[in-house]
């Protein structure tokens, strides 16, 4: 079977990986790329740069990937589901909870593979702790805490870190704990000068009724990518920057002084960090969303799911607002 013809709608901070790992994909060749803005990265390599959207469809795809501001997410989607081009929209699915059910309904009503860009699925930390998860290493699962902070990224112009940030966190967490979130609770500040909040604090609950919690912000002089998941054998704690994954177990050796093992109401057991195969989150996503289109698995984000973090997201600015 000849390789899917793939096209890439934007050049910018994360079009240019796109592409580079499209490249590198076996199944998928790029053949056409577009950004009214120009190739300022110089990733097109051989290929003209297209004018918009269109002109990437009249080359005739079997797939294509949205990388494009948010503001014209939607748009492009649009035309290329009226166009019957599978396609993998850069998180979020759009610039908002409304316009991205008209996106996941227009590729749902015509029978097509819409995937969302959350990456952070496909970190190796990430998966390797919600298949151990889903084996049962961990019980019952009691709470998912999330903390991502560092500088403010250049790149970033038309929304606040809870749509650029936190959507990733609001995502992996109902992914890691197999549910959608029944409420949420938060507060944002604006300390930077720009116009979106560039600090988040939010708190919820799940409806298996698992709590979470989130911090995020852009003004921290770190990075830090953390996601910590407590249950009742203990806790994981995925590094998602270096992909490490680590299980603190809860101890089994009953302790003789009775003020410390009252304090602890559990006690600290065996710690292990595990050791497993890595790879670019990236490519397992476009490894994901090609095999979504063949027809031969379905580990992509749906179009759905990306609408329901959407609506969290949403939900989180409307809390901080009243």
């Amino acid at each position: 079977m000849s390789d899917l013809r793939v096209g890439l709608i934007g050049l910018g901070s994360m079009g240019r990986h796109h592409a580079r790992v499209i490249r590198a994909t076996e199944g998928m060749d790029l053949v056409a790329v577009a950004d009214p803005g120009g190739d300022r990265f110089g990733v097109a390599g051989d290929l003209p740069v297209l004018p918009d959207v269109q002109a990437l469809i009249a080359e005739g795809l079997d797939a294509a990937m949205v990388a494009v501001p948010t503001i014209y997410h939607e748009d492009v989607a649009l035309a290329l589901a009226e166009a019957g081009v599978p396609t993998m929209v850069e998180k979020p699915i759009a610039h908002d909870s409304e316009a991205g059910k008209r996106v996941a309904e227009a590729f749902a009503s015509r029978n097509l593979v819409g995937a969302v860009g959350y990456v952070e699925r496909c970190n190796p930390a990430l998966r390797e702790m919600r298949r151990r998860i889903g084996e049962g290493e961990l019980g019952e699962v009691y709470q998912v805490l999330t903390r991502r902070q560092g500088p403010f990224p250049a790149r970033i112009s038309d929304v606040g870190v809870v749509k650029d940030l936190a959507t990733h966190d609001v995502d992996l967490t109902a992914w890691v704990a197999s549910s959608t979130y029944e409420s949420i609770s938060a507060q944002v500040t604006h300390r930077s000068g720009r116009a979106n909040e560039d600090m988040v604090v939010a708190t919820g609950r799940l409806k298996n009724g698992v709590i979470v919690s989130h911090v995020v912000n852009w003004l921290t002089p770190f990075k830090e990518r953390v996601t910590i998941v407590t249950g009742e054998k203990g806790a994981f704690v995925a590094d998602t920057l270096t992909g490490d994954l680590t299980f603190y177990e809860n101890g089994t050796v009953a302790s003789t002084w009775d003020q410390v093992a009252a304090f602890r109401g559990v006690s600290e057991g065996n710690v292990i960090r595990y050791a497993f195969s890595k790879r670019e989150p990236l490519a397992v996503e476009q490894e994901n969303f090609r095999d979504a289109v063949l027809g031969k698995a379905s580990e992509h984000v749906t179009m759905q799911e990306g609408v329901n973090t959407l609506v969290v997201v949403e939900s989180i600015l409307q809390s901080a607002s009243r």
